[in-house]
């Protein structure tokens, strides 16, 4: 009778350890972790919680930030799924360096505004950015890594401001960081991503709509990296980002969608 349970007990035991890894498995494949431009935030927010209503048992992580700073962890091997890039340019840099599953693909367009809580940005120009002697600081992204703040540099630059606003820019390390120093008073203006610009709490407030021919397009990718191959939560959220219901939310907040 000891003997019988013996081998039960070792029965029992070799199943479950031989089970094991498929049960590592199955956890990590409903979890997953997306590192997303902070022009994102809110909108990429409120798709998630769709998301997360028809794929309760996935557990989804998302990191905002820079995309060349992303850019940079992910090529330092940080455990990062999916990339959604602020310029497509990024993903492409990933992709060339083998370090994605999938192409680059275009998941949206963005717009840049001119943007202040205190100013009515309205009646604002990228010209009264030099002259307009209420406007003391100005908060743009930091063009090396943001390319939100390059698009804003190129719009200065068309507009023949930027070397006059010099004294009057501030930085913020990505575009969301750029529109909280406005919101707090650090400045007093920014250009800022039309996608933050129409998250109701900012939207009490209007803003000028800088015209896209003065700066290259803000063509956004994304890719689904190494780390992120073969786990099918993965799979089912890049599809839901296809979706009309998705869509519908990126145009919400001034996407331009690709097509």
């Amino acid at each position: 009778m000891n003997l019988r349970n013996t081998s039960l007990k070792r029965l029992f035991l070799s199943v479950l350890i031989a089970a094991l890894p498929m049960l590592s498995f199955s956890a990590q494949a409903e979890r997953f972790t997306i590192a997303a431009a902070s022009d994102l935030r809110f909108a990429l927010d409120d798709i998630i919680a769709l998301y997360r209503e028809r794929h309760p048992d996935h557990a989804v992580r998302v990191i905002y930030g820079s995309s060349g700073k992303m850019t940079t962890q992910i090529m330092n091997g940080a455990p990062y799924d999916i990339f959604f890039s602020a310029d497509i340019r990024f993903p492409q840099r990933l992709h060339e360096a083998d370090l994605t599953v999938t192409d680059p693909a275009v998941y949206a367009i963005g717009r840049i505004v001119i943007w202040s809580n205190t100013l009515d940005a309205s009646q604002l120009t990228l010209r009264d950015l030099a002259t307009d002697e209420r406007i003391r600081r100005i908060a743009i992204a930091q063009p090396s890594h943001a390319p939100y703040g390059l698009r804003a540099r190129e719009a200065m630059e068309a507009a023949g401001v930027w070397e006059a606003v010099q004294p009057r820019l501030v930085f913020g390390e990505n575009i969301a960081h750029a529109a909280q120093m406005v919101e707090s008073g650090a400045a007093d203006v920014g250009i800022i991503a039309l996608s933050l610009a129409l998250f109701p709490a900012l939207a009490e407030h209007p803003h000028h709509l800088i015209d896209d021919s003065l700066h290259n397009p803000l063509t956004q990718g994304y890719v689904v990296t190494r780390r992120g191959g073969g786990n099918a939560a993965v799979t089912h959220f890049v599809r839901f980002m296809e979706t009309d219901e998705a869509h519908d939310v990126m145009e919400r907040y001034g996407f331009v969608m690709p097509g």
